[in-house]
């Protein structure tokens, strides 16, 4: 009888290959062209609004397309992935941002770029779950945590390429220039994801027919170091069973703690994604030279990414709930700061790097609250509706900014996002929570 072996143990037990390594890496360079793009309106955003002669405000449709493009896409692709795989789901996801992003440099009225925004976003929110899935399938556990927030710092390290990108060469190619940057690049990519991306061994497992099996035989003899037996069968364990409920989430004295965590969500993404697309704009109007604003994306962003693998390594051992404190005070303090400090150019940028932490960190943090808010049974649930309420908090941050910067000028703005954060931390502090068990992979919700 044909021996049946278990692929996730089978990658367990072995040191990491440099097959495996290829594939993480073609994840991390989805995610890289993935954040460069998803934030290319930011620090174009200045330009655009002198090259069609618009307010301040009539940018904010434009900016929140995009987001609700990537909301839309997260949930399609990812059904599509299910379906079909998520190979042919990932070369759908970058050929859709990366010709929509490409299109976008020829744009000749703002409409166009709407619509485009969009569509690029239906490939931007889609390729980040599908890329973190199959970073997790091919990783071991012992590394899963690890190389899923690796994975996803390439969305972070794309802003700020692109930041640095514009800071340097936008007076020179034009804010069109960084959209056929921002098209052409991930193009390239999509040649050799074309020749060298694997499908995932467990939908491939999964399918049940013996072309996946030996599909699933080629792959596994690139990664392991023992001989496989000719005739072997391979398998996923079987997931548990239970399933969590909306309706759960509300019953068995949840509901208090369900509201509390979905408004600290919302809010944080709220204030997040209007300090992300709106920066640069803002410091050019505070006085900062066009070519400079978007120094202001690579800055939050860099502190981000500092931040996110000794936050990552200490998540599991501290009190989430006291964390997140600590995080919304300091973001209060950056955004009462970044109010009074004007000109201060120097100030200015070191309170906006102090933002990535500050105002970003939470992004990090917030899975870790469901962790231990929730039994193991409503954790997928729970996490998966209070993503859809922070998306839905994205979109407001965006579409709120412009009018906020119009009203109220650049002090204004930075102090106006106070209020989103004071109002995320009353919602931690009605949250209670146990201590959090050591987790891995739960970071890939993270965005």
């Amino acid at each position: 009888m044909p021996a049946t072996l278990s692929i996730p143990a089978l990658i367990d037990q072995e040191r990491v290959s440099a097959f495996q390594w290829r594939v993480l890496i073609l994840c991390f360079l989805i995610a890289l062209f993935d954040g460069f793009d998803t934030q290319a309106m930011a620090f174009t955003g200045p330009a655009i609004l002198t090259a069609f002669k618009l307010e301040s405000g009539e940018l904010a449709p434009i900016l929140t397309a995009g987001i609700v493009g990537m909301t839309v896409g997260a949930m399609l692709l990812g059904l599509v992935a299910d379906r079909i795989g998520r190979r042919p789901a990932a070369l759908l996801g970058v050929a859709t941002f990366a010709i929509a992003t490409l299109l976008t440099a020829g744009a000749t009225e703002t409409w166009h770029i709407l619509v485009l925004r969009f569509i690029a976003g239906l490939g931007m929110g889609g390729c980040t779950p599908i890329v973190l899935a199959l970073a997790a399938e091919y990783a071991p556990a012992r590394l899963r945590g690890t190389v899923i927030t690796g994975v996803l710092l390439g969305l972070p390290a794309g802003a700020m390429l692109g930041g640095l990108l514009a800071a340097r060469m936008l007076p020179v190619i034009g804010w069109e220039g960084i959209f056929v940057v921002g098209g052409v690049a991930p193009l390239v990519l999509l040649l050799a994801l074309v020749a060298i991306l694997p499908e995932s061994l467990q939908f491939k497992a999964m399918r049940g027919d013996q072309a996946g099996q030996s599909y699933v035989a080629r792959i596994l003899a690139k990664i392991t170091r023992s001989a496989l037996p000719s005739d072997a069968q391979f398998s996923v364990p079987e997931e548990a069973k239970v399933r969590g409920s909306v309706k759960a989430l509300f019953s068995g004295g949840y509901a208090r703690k369900t509201l509390a965590i979905w408004a600290v969500y919302l809010l944080n993404w709220v204030a997040w994604f209007m300090l992300l697309s709106w920066l640069p704009t803002v410091l050019k109007a505070a006085g900062l030279p066009a070519d400079q604003a978007p120094m202001g994306t690579f800055a939050v962003n860099l502190v981000f990414i500092i931040c996110a693998i000794p936050l990552s390594a200490v998540m599991p051992r501290v009190s989430t709930r006291s964390l997140l404190i600590v995080l919304f005070v300091l973001g209060i303090a950056i955004a009462l700061g970044l109010g009074y400090a004007g000109s201060n150019w120097t100030l200015v940028f070191i309170l906006v790097g102090a933002a990535g932490l500050g105002i970003g960190g939470q992004q990090l943090a917030l899975n870790y609250l469901v962790i231990g808010a929730y039994p193991t049974a409503l954790r997928a649930t729970a996490t998966g509706w209070s993503i859809g309420i922070g998306r839905a908090g994205a979109i407001v941050g965006s579409w709120i900014g412009g009018g906020i910067l119009t009203a109220l000028g650049p002090s204004g703005f930075f102090m106006a996002l106070a209020i989103p954060l004071a109002g995320a931390l009353l919602a931690v502090l009605a949250v209670e929570v146990k201590s959090p068990e050591p987790v891995s992979g739960n970071l890939s919700r993270a965005h």
